[in-house]
């Protein structure tokens, strides 16, 4: 009952600025230490072993501190628990580059730019739009699904550890000169951990849509993906809204030429499609409700 309860504090308040602007957010202190070890260590010989170390200890930092909070009791549990999930925050960002694709285009790539890592600069509507949508679809599983999962599993301490690795592998877990030997373990790590909630997520938003989907194509689509796990909740979002996603796009003024998902939906998504994918996000969020209660019953 305690997720139950978390999923509904975060649905209710999400992330109040009144509160975060005389607090720092959690999120920001592990992210502040994982910037500081990354300065600290990521130097020198024997990079690799350092990220494994650093990786290991923010999983043992995120147990002993959960341990720590659950001791205190249960509120203190699911109020942590609610700051940790993401569902407000998300369709709020999500929503708000619907809002603003209305008003210009120019607009749009500004508030999308806000949610996505690609270039913006020359996007146009279409574009903005399937950005969006995929930033919604990913980081519903990153966001909310993984860490209610291993909150169900292994109750704070497996939330909070959760959370830590992928905050690093956010930062760090990238195939660069400088990371990718320092950030290996952290972006292993978060894949391990991401394998069954992107799964999960998937099937969470193929619930929801109320439609049947042909799984082998979804598994098709979703292996396209430079991600083992992100592609399964982008893969299941664009059955459900029966649009294409991914395909080319920009990094660092680079165009990549990645394949698209679905890619006989339609490629012309729209403000509407954006408004679609937010209520899409909030069905898949009401059965993980349901399950969590379900699960408190039995």
């Amino acid at each position: 009952m305690m997720l139950a309860l978390a999923l509904l504090l975060d649905a209710a308040f999400g992330e109040p600025r009144w509160l975060w602007s005389r607090l720092t957010h959690p999120a920001v202190l592990i992210g502040n230490a994982i910037g500081w070890a990354d300065r600290r260590f990521n130097h020198g010989a024997a990079r690799r072993l350092k990220g494994v170390l650093l990786t290991g200890a923010l999983v043992l930092g995120g147990v002993a501190l959960g341990g720590v909070i659950e001791a205190l009791g249960a509120l203190p549990t699911v109020l942590v628990a609610a700051v940790l999930l993401a569902q407000r925050s998300l369709a709020d960002h999500v929503r708000a580059v619907a809002r603003a694709l209305r008003l210009s285009t120019t607009e749009g790539r500004r508030s999308v730019a806000m949610i996505v890592g690609r270039d913006t600069t020359q996007m146009e509507p279409p574009a903005i739009a399937r950005a969006a949508i995929e930033s919604g679809a990913e980081n519903l599983s990153d966001g909310v699904i993984a860490p209610a999962f291993w909150f169900l599993i292994a109750g704070l301490p497996g939330m909070l550890a959760y959370k830590a690795v992928n905050t690093a592998d956010s930062m760090i877990g990238y195939r660069t000169p400088r990371h990718e030997a320092f950030g290996w373990a952290a972006a292993r790590l978060d894949d391990l951990l991401n394998l069954v909630p992107a799964r999960l997520t998937a099937l969470l938003l193929v619930l929801a849509s109320g439609r049947g989907t042909d799984w082998r194509a979804l598994r098709a689509d979703a292996r396209l993906h430079r991600s083992p796990n992100a592609g399964w909740p982008e893969a299941a979002m664009a059955r459900a809204l029966g649009i294409a996603l991914s395909g080319p796009r920009s990094y660092h003024g680079e165009m990549q030429d990645l394949p698209w998902v679905n890619e006989t939906g339609r490629r012309d998504a729209a403000p509407g499609d954006i408004d679609r994918a937010v209520m899409m996000l909030w069905k898949a969020w009401g059965v993980m409700l349901f399950v969590a209660i379900l699960g408190a019953a039995l």
